[in-house]
């Protein structure tokens, strides 16, 4: 079965504090989309990549390519004006058989094993999203009142969300909703029951300088 993956990395880095988009940041010496590339790669070296970067971005990422002979195919799609939009165009660039993975750009860490388990899960139920159970109390605050709340039944979100294509497809088809906060919710909307498995809690999504710090102990520590 074709499988691909669209690869979103449209961060403007403002939360770091610089300049640099974070998804062309540095991890040791590389930039993070390198490393989000070879992940997919190790778990699948025939799969299909398109990347969806903002119109203003591609020019970097072609330099970065060509400054560190990335060889990886791949195809590159401009973005649109919010991820919603940036994920339909990343989607007008496929085809409609075969899964697709719609993964954030700054998860380089991600394991094999993760997208395995959610390319496995989507191939029987059309659509699949890693999460981890919530280990942290949880309080809701709201004007002056504020109290817990049991995280028994909670789960934070990761990619890739893998989607049957033809599914994924349709679903985008749908107008824009502020809703729609990542890819799982745009399915749900659309009718469709979205399965949950086990994602890794290395798969951290860079944001901030801290996790920066986090991300190069992770390389020191072989976790690529």
């Amino acid at each position: 079965m074709k499988q691909t993956v669209i690869i979103v990395a449209g961060g403007s880095g403002m939360r770091m504090g610089g300049d640099l988009p974070k998804q062309f940041l540095n991890i040791c010496g590389r930039p993070v989309l390198f490393y989000t590339f070879e992940t997919f790669m190790g778990y699948n070296a025939e799969i299909e990549f398109v990347l969806v970067l903002p119109e203003s971005h591609i020019p970097l990422w072609a330099g970065l390519v060509s400054k560190h002979d990335f060889g990886v195919p791949h195809k590159v799609v401009a973005g649109g004006r919010t991820r919603f939009h940036s994920v339909k165009n990343g989607l007008a660039a496929i085809g409609n058989e075969g899964l697709v993975a719609i993964h954030d750009g700054v998860r380089p860490f991600v394991s094999v094993d993760t997208i395995e388990r959610t390319f496995a899960a989507a191939d029987l139920s059309g659509a699949a999203i890693p999460v981890l159970p919530v280990i942290e109390s949880l309080r809701y605050s709201f004007h002056n009142e504020t109290y817990p709340i049991d995280r028994g039944n909670m789960f934070s979100v990761q990619t890739p969300q893998v989607f049957n294509k033809a599914l994924i497809k349709q679903a985008y088809e749908m107008s824009f909703s502020e809703s729609f906060t990542d890819d799982a919710t745009v399915v749900e909307k659309f009718g469709h029951a979205v399965e949950l498995v086990e994602g890794n809690r290395e798969n951290i999504k860079i944001t901030t300088p801290f996790d920066i710090i986090v991300a190069e102990a992770l390389v020191a520590s072989g976790v690529e």
